[in-house]
């Protein structure tokens, strides 16, 4: 082990820790892993963890609780839960990691509060498994705790280096020993050891916040904000919506209903009715504004455009609120569109906002939509400005008539890309907004969130997680001068809220047709699930993107006299599971619900390789962008910095009948759907390819050849068989 650096200087000195602490809660339910069950002695910790999206686990459904943990490790999760900001650090000059490195911005973030301890040759060793000492070290600085007395720790007496911040943790109720009287100072952190730590570290910091004081002198404005976010057409859940909304509006007064975006894609109402249903139930429910999400864009590249976005947009009992999309190039939105703020807007129509009077007061209410969007769905001829500066716009239009709430009505994702757009820069950069009320990441924020703002006025920040499961809440009081002095709000869940009959009744039609839809059999059996989960399809390989990739492949070799080396699916077109038992057309439709076609194209194996880099650039996380492989094997390392992580790309060559490498000079056609094609997921290198007439679209409906290719199988696999395989995946112990 080599000597620290001045490690201990600043031990005895509180830490003024000035970090948004990220809401972590005790679990309740069953955990989502495979080898952590209730009454585990970490489950709490590591339940509650991965609810607030700190922690994840791996593609085979287990946490490995007893795996060892690294610095580098360590070092992310503890500055992601206190929020900390990576991005906008000071250069330290680690010797060993540079400023691109995946645990650069925590590293360099933590030792900003001395929280880091940093080798006498500055190093930091992230790949190093973190002793129980180590950590103790880092936890404590990083919270600022002081210790008063001394550990009841034999192994860690006074002269122990790390005596003094495992005395602070101990009287801080942080951590306890592997014993009465031995702490395991030297001892390696396991993954659930660290779960469990980090649960009583923020349990420190949570305590229910001091009430904001009631207002008391000057006039108050109560206003009650219900909401939800990425409905995505889970239509069949709107009923329960529908009674919860009901119940909210009966009991609170000054009540605004807003839809933060994708109400549409991503099941079978949306695949049989292209929104109708959709906005036929969200009509009845009755909403005051909504912005559109990504996913309203989905089929622009259909023969028919955005008609099913006009055609919703027209049906619409409310207003849309876009400030930062220009539709004037698309002919299809003409006369359904305008640049101004609206004092009276019509429903069915698209403002950059509009104002909303409330027993007496005016509430100024604009839209943004994710920049995102031109790489992640089929905008086609409609454009996207830049956020920032839309809303600064917005808010200058809104104080300029004397409006002094204001809400933003975003799609932009809470903790998004911040090189894109996101809630939390908006509120760090656009002085005036009250509240945003956000979608796009599925966050489910389930208090609001105070901790940004551009001023001393308070900025709240809300989001309702994802496909109906929730309704939020935001009751808000403000001050004469529009400052809001008092907030509440939670999120209420919806699985166990009757159904409103009215909306029962509405979908009853649109419900027998996705059922016969649904029970239409195609004659093949599995006997185990064919895993489409977010979760696994976007971090590796997977038996169901085997089986859709091969029909792609089979599929284009019949359609080109080239040779089809090998085929390609974005993970994040795959949507769904398919349950054991007999395949239906709905469980294939519901897979691949975008409607997308066939395409081939002609790419050298540099930019083959240039793809693939892309692809895994974000492993572990996960990433719609990841590609799925039919005809060739891939190998790369997740612990190499991004952009330098291919290790091996190999194609099947059907005159020899092996496997070989590709050359980067030499061109290759490949199959995947046009969406990819075209420079979906951001793909730079498809979309140069794509413009410069190297792909060639074949019209052939995804989910119809994953049907046909379900039906040519003998068996089909439920098991992978190494066509991805990650080299710098942890091993198991």
């Amino acid at each position: 082990m080599k000597n620290k650096r001045n490690k201990f200087y600043a031990a005895t000195a509180a830490v003024a820790v000035t970090a948004t602490v990220v809401a972590v809660t005790p679990a309740l339910a069953a955990s989502t892993f495979s080898d952590v069950k209730a009454g585990d002695a970490h489950y709490e910790g590591i339940t509650a963890l991965h609810g607030a999206g700190i922690i994840s686990g791996y593609p085979d459904g287990t946490f490995k609780p007893n795996q060892n943990v690294t610095r580098g490790q360590a070092a992310k999760i503890i500055a992601g839960v206190l929020g900390l900001d990576t991005k906008n650090v000071e250069n330290p000059n680690f010797a060993d990691i540079p400023t691109s490195h995946q645990y650069y911005g925590p590293v360099a973030a933590l030792a900003a509060l001395d929280a880091m301890e940093i080798y006498e040759d500055s190093t930091i060793e992230p790949n190093e498994a973190i002793t129980r000492g180590e950590l103790a070290y880092m936890i404590a600085q990083a919270l600022g705790l002081e210790a008063e007395g001394d550990s009841p720790f034999t192994d860690v007496p006074a002269d122990n280096d790390y005596a003094y911040f495992v005395t602070a943790l101990y009287e801080a109720g942080i951590a306890q020993g592997i014993s009465e009287t031995e702490f395991g100072v030297d001892s390696n952190v396991k993954r659930g050891q660290l779960a469990t730590f980090i649960l009583n570290a923020v349990g420190t910091l949570t305590e229910a916040p001091e009430e904001t004081p009631e207002v008391t002198t000057g006039d108050t404005f109560n206003l009650s904000i219900l909401h939800v976010n990425d409905t995505h057409s889970h239509t069949d859940k709107l009923p329960k919506l529908a009674t919860a909304v009901k119940e909210q509006r009966a009991k609170k007064e000054n009540v605004l209903t807003l839809h933060a975006g994708d109400a549409l894609t991503g099941t079978l109402y949306f695949s049989e009715f292209k929104g109708k249903a959709d906005i036929d139930l969200l009509n009845e429910i009755g909403f005051d504004a909504m912005v559109l999400g990504n996913h309203e864009f989905d089929l622009g590249a259909s023969p028919e455009g955005h008609q099913a976005l006009v055609d919703f947009i027209k049906a619409a009992k409310f207003p849309i609120v876009d400030a930062n999309v220009d539709f004037s190039n698309d002919d299809k939105f003409t006369g359904l569109f305008t640049d101004l703020i609206s004092s009276e807007p019509e429903n069915g129509k698209i403002y950059h906002g509009i104002v909303k009077e409330i027993n007496g007061e005016k509430i100024g209410i604009f839209g943004l939509t994710t920049e995102e969007t031109k790489g992640i769905s089929s905008p086609d001829e409609v454009t996207f400005s830049n956020y920032i500066e839309e809303a600064k716009k917005a808010v200058a239009a809104f104080e300029g008539m004397g409006i002094n709430k204001i809400i933003a009505l975003t799609h932009i994702g809470y903790r998004d890309s911040a090189l894109i757009d996101n809630d939390i820069v908006l509120a760090q950069n656009v002085p005036g907004i009250d509240i945003i009320v956000g979608a796009h990441d599925h966050t489910e924020l389930l208090t609001p969130d105070a901790e940004h703002s551009a001023s001393d006025a308070p900025t709240l920040i809300v989001q309702a997680h994802e496909y109906v499961n929730y309704l939020g809440t935001l009751d808000v009081t403000f001050d004469e001068n529009g400052v809001i002095t008092k907030y509440d709000g939670e999120l209420i869940k919806l699985g166990e809220v009757a159904d409103d009959e009215k909306l029962v009744e509405l979908l009853a039609p649109y419900k027998a047709k996705v059922d016969e839809v649904m029970n239409d059999k195609i004659g093949v059996s599995i006997t185990e699930d064919l895993v489409g989960e977010r979760e696994v399809t976007r971090t590796s390989e997977t038996a169901l993107g085997n089986i859709i990739t091969d029909g792609m492949l089979a599929k284009a070799q019949q359609y080109t006299d080239k040779t089809v080396v090998m085929a390609l699916q974005n993970s994040g077109g795959i949507r769904a599971t398919i349950p054991a038992g007999d395949i239906s057309v709905g469980h294939v439709i519901e897979v691949l619900p975008f409607g997308n076609t066939l395409a081939i194209m002609d790419l050298t194996g540099a930019e083959l390789k240039e793809a693939f880099e892309w692809s895994v650039k974000d492993i572990p996380g996960a990433n719609g962008a990841f590609l799925h492989i039919a005809g060739a094997k891939l190998q790369y390392d997740s612990s190499k910095e991004a952009g330098s992580r291919v290790v091996s790309i190999e194609y099947f060559d059907q005159a020899t009948g092996e496997y070989v490498a590709l050359e980067d000079d030499k061109t290759y056609t490949i199959a995947t759907n046009a969406y990819t094609a075209k420079g979906g997921d951001s793909y730079a290198v498809f979309e140069k390819a794509y413009n410069e007439g190297r792909a060639t679209e074949l019209g052939l409906s995804d989910w119809e050849n994953f049907r046909e290719q379900l039906l040519s199988l003998k068996e089909v696999k439920t098991t992978t068989e190494g066509r991805i395989i990650d080299l710098g995946k942890p091993v198991e112990e």
